[in-house]
């Protein structure tokens, strides 16, 4: 296990660098992350001077080279090359961009997408049917899920269907938190000419990865979930060599097209929130970056599910091989209304999950611990999990 993985003393050390509002155990950190209180400040000392200074600020300094340098701090995150990466809104923003301006489609091609898609990947890939005249392709992924089965799912779909030119492909399925192989995968479909698209929404800043190493050319990422950052920040890369494989987003005139930032839609950004970046950054850096985070959360994730999997009536939907799963994962009560069921968990125990709908399992409920969450609130996880339980009825 990685060195203070499971020291409490050293991350109650870090919660507290967190604020937290009264209430229930927060178990779906998933959705977005917390800003520290260092980054909160400063953040909010950045909205009273834009406010401020308004445009003053923003042309002479933060358009003339600041922006530039946080861009720079961003790439060395990922540890790739400035002229790769453009700020986004978010993960959806990045990966509607790369998926609506690919130009290396014709019609009767075919496009790949699998059941653990994000909706509004999903929603993307197929408007490139009716403007695109392409064909969808859609795989569904057998559950339990393992690594060979993952990887086979695609070369069965490569065979079967020899005009898939595009493939999008997710990281940390949002549904359950499964990790997709995405290097074997990755190379399977550039033995087969096929480009792939990442959703990295959920990997950034709690899976340790480098893009050129998974052969990974298009991607899409935000820095609001793992990474600390506020809202409104994310990013997407594009490998400089592919760059011409992507059009300018809408005709976007602002930037040549050989800069990757044409890329995105040209508008005013939340300048006091990428202004606190290199805090972010440093921050991340300082906790020991994915490394730590991922950890971290794995361990907190294997102290409830160790102690669940083994009850009747009850159904952990995540692999336990390590490579396939991070600090997310999706458990079910078998045979009960999931929905019903969470809300028991928040009304009698005082826990806040989420439920999602999986294609192959039906509706599950996602548990994902945080950097503030402790042993304390996992055993009252596993706590109510049992009381709950048909066997413990």
């Amino acid at each position: 296990m990685p060195r203070n993985a499971d020291n409490e003393l050293h991350w109650q050390a870090i919660a507290r660098r967190y604020e937290l509002e009264p209430g229930p155990i927060n178990l779906e950190n998933g959705y977005f992350g917390r800003m520290s209180r260092a980054v909160q400040a400063q953040y909010l000392e950045h909205v009273a001077f834009i406010n401020r200074s308004n445009a003053v600020h923003v042309r002479q300094r933060f358009e003339q080279g600041e922006n530039q340098e946080i861009r720079r701090q961003l790439a060395e995150l990922i540890e790739a090359d400035t002229e790769s990466v453009a700020f986004t809104r978010n993960a959806t923003e990045a990966l509607q961009s790369l998926i609506r301006n690919y130009n290396r489609l014709q019609p009767g091609d075919q496009v790949l997408i699998s059941d653990l898609e994000y909706d509004t990947v999903k929603g993307a890939m197929r408007w490139l049917a009716g403007y695109r005249g392409v064909e969808v392709i859609e795989v569904s992924h057998a559950h339990p899920a393992s690594f060979d089965s993952l990887l086979q799912t695609y070369r069965d779909a490569f065979a079967k269907y020899p005009r898939i030119k595009l493939m999008a492909l997710t990281y940390v399925t949002h549904r359950t938190g499964l990790v997709m192989p995405v290097q074997a995968i990755a190379n399977a479909a550039r033995e087969q000419g096929i480009d792939v698209i990442l959703d990295g929404a959920h990997a950034l800043g709690q899976i340790e990865f480098n893009l050129t190493e998974l052969g990974i050319a298009f991607a899409g990422f935000n820095l609001h979930k793992w990474i600390g950052a506020p809202l409104t920040l994310g990013f997407l890369y594009i490998a400089p060599e592919r760059l011409a494989d992507i059009d300018p987003d809408m005709g976007e005139f602002h930037y040549p097209a050989s800069d990757v930032r044409a890329r995105t839609s040209y508008s005013t950004p939340n300048f006091p929130a990428l202004m606190t970046l290199p805090l972010v950054f440093e921050e991340h850096r300082a906790l020991g970056g994915a490394a730590a985070k991922g950890a971290r959360v794995n361990y907190l994730r294997d102290l409830w599910v160790s102690r669940v999997r083994p009850l009747a009536g009850i159904e952990v939907l995540t692999s336990d091989d390590p490579r396939l799963y991070c600090g997310i994962t999706a458990f079910k009560f078998i045979g009960r209304d999931q929905q019903v069921m969470a809300d028991r968990l928040l009304r009698d125990y005082g826990l806040f999950t989420t439920t999602r709908v999986g294609p192959s399992f039906g509706t599950c409920i996602r548990v994902t611990p945080g950097l503030v969450t402790s042993t304390a609130d996992i055993d009252a996880l596993v706590n109510a999990i049992t009381e709950l339980s048909p066997s413990h009825i």
